[in-house]
């Protein structure tokens, strides 16, 4: 299952900066609608009580017997509704004895009357001079306030809270509006000032990407490659970076250095080594040669040893002409350039091959001259007939009798491509990771006479590098290596 990928460090500065908008606007939303419905239900609360209070002095005027006479009228209204002051849907009920009335006068300006079950739930309330809320049916939600008269009578007054109710939602709902745009105006705002502050990461991660870009890896790097002056200032976080990673690339630039006159030392002692073993090694063999050559009867042992001489002398001799080859190609020696047909190459290469290793089986190749283009190249003809020398030898010194090495030479394209492909045992998977490493050798190599050095593919790879071209090496686990070399056609 893939990993979902992280947020970027822009986008999670916004989130974090609207949530934290988000927030602060939800408490103080929440803080302000409590605050606002308590102020108005004090309100409520001193505007009940004050009724309340002239309803129980209406009902201590009103006559008692008068009040509880059965006789009267039953749409007669409550005493409190009866007293000056009183507003609008404030309902009163007056119970003395068994008589109850409980009435309001609504917007209309007409009398209502309570039913027995909105009585019933006014007559519930506390006796306590206390603001209690209550449900009275259809007529909605109420603050009540139950108190006794003197003369026993029970006066009950109730003040909607729909005005209440309407004014703190309207505040929600314009708090709502409000936190809704004042979030897009954050998440905009945000948007523009990170990506300002972190306009300076961007440019040092490109100044990073381009020193990542360089071929540090050979040859004089130059590492001039610096984040700006504008980016280091010590006294922020980001110039701290960008002062660290400065300081970085300080270090870098100078072990580079360091490392490349190191190097330089060493080539120049492999080359001028090379150079000043060749004059004793071929004194060597021609001395052997020569006393081999003598008319003097040698012992067998003596011709033997000379043998030995002039067969070590002539591996020590490939050894330093390939080390001296390698040196060069160091140095950056410039490489003749001039047409090679790589067709050719790979003939005069098989051939070679086949009078060496007869025990294999050798195989070439090459396009159809009437429909494909020619294969091509500029560059070092002797160079590049090493490369095919030194493939199809170390084909023939890793694999066993019986071996069949094919050579294919095709144009792909805007390249040439040769192929050298056996079906041999393979290559060892410890040593396919440093396969054009020098002095990589297979331990089978090492228990023939006719080892090799190690250095033939890093020659091969040298050459072709020093040729713009690659070379890759693919084998399976059930055998068979392919060696692909592609150079830019001519």
């Amino acid at each position: 299952m893939r990993k979902p990928s992280r947020w970027t460090l822009r986008r999670r500065l916004v989130v974090v900066l609207v949530a934290l908008v988000a927030v602060v606007a939800l408490g103080m939303g929440a803080v302000s609608a409590l605050a606002l419905r308590g102020s108005l239900v004090t309100q409520v609360d001193e505007q009940l009580s004050a009724a309340n209070g002239r309803a129980a002095n209406a009902s201590m005027r009103f006559p008692p017997g008068e009040a509880a006479d059965p006789g009267t009228d039953d749409d007669r209204p409550s005493p409190g509704n009866l007293a000056p002051g009183q507003g609008i849907n404030t309902i009163n009920l007056f119970k003395l004895d068994d008589v109850v009335r409980a009435d309001y006068i609504d917007e209309d300006g007409q009398r209502r009357y309570l039913d027995d079950d909105q009585s019933a739930t006014l007559l519930a309330v506390p006796q306590d001079r206390q603001a209690h809320p209550v449900t009275l049916g259809d007529l909605g939600t109420y603050r009540a306030m139950s108190t006794t008269t003197g003369d026993g009578a029970i006066v009950v007054t109730a003040l909607p809270t729909t005005a209440l109710t309407s004014t703190v939602t309207r505040f929600v709902v314009v708090e709502i509006v409000v936190g809704v745009l004042a979030l897009l105006v954050a998440a905009t705002v945000g948007l523009v000032l990170v990506r300002r502050e972190l306009r300076p990461l961007d440019r040092m991660a490109a100044t990073a990407t381009r020193v990542s870009r360089l071929p540090l890896d050979r040859g004089e790097v130059v590492l001039a490659e610096r984040v700006a002056e504008q980016d280091t200032d010590p006294s922020t976080e980001v110039g701290q970076v960008g002062s660290a990673l400065n300081q970085l690339l300080g270090h870098v630039s100078a072990a580079l250095t360091a490392r490349h006159e190191s190097e330089s030392q060493v080539r120049q002692f492999v080359a001028d080594a090379s150079h000043e073993l060749r004059t004793p090694l071929a004194s060597i063999r021609g001395y052997a040669e020569l006393v081999r050559r003598s008319p003097e009867v040698l012992p067998d042992g003596a011709v033997t040893s000379l043998s030995r001489i002039e067969s070590e002398a002539a591996r020590m001799t490939g050894l330093v002409e390939d080390m001296l080859l390698l040196a060069r190609l160091d140095a950056g020696r410039t490489l003749e350039t001039e047409p090679v047909d790589l067709g050719m190459l790979a003939i005069d290469a098989v051939g070679d091959a086949h009078a060496a290793g007869r025990d294999h089986h050798w195989r070439l190749d090459l396009p159809d001259v009437e429909h494909d283009a020619e294969p091509v190249v500029v560059g070092d003809e002797h160079r590049l007939r090493q490369v095919f020398a030194n493939l199809l030898a170390n084909a023939r010194l890793h694999t066993p009798p019986g071996t069949t090495v094919t050579v294919q030479v095709r144009t792909v394209g805007p390249d040439v491509e040769v192929r050298v492909t056996d079906d041999g045992p393979g290559i060892p998977e410890e040593l396919r990771d440093r396969l054009f490493q020098r002095f990589t050798r297979g331990d089978e190599s090492r228990t023939r006479g006719t080892g090799s050095t190690g250095l033939g593919l890093a020659i091969v790879d040298a050459v072709v590098g020093a040729h713009a071209g690659t070379i890759t090496a693919d084998s399976g686990p059930d055998g068979g290596t392919t060696f692909t070399v592609r150079l830019p056609a001519a």
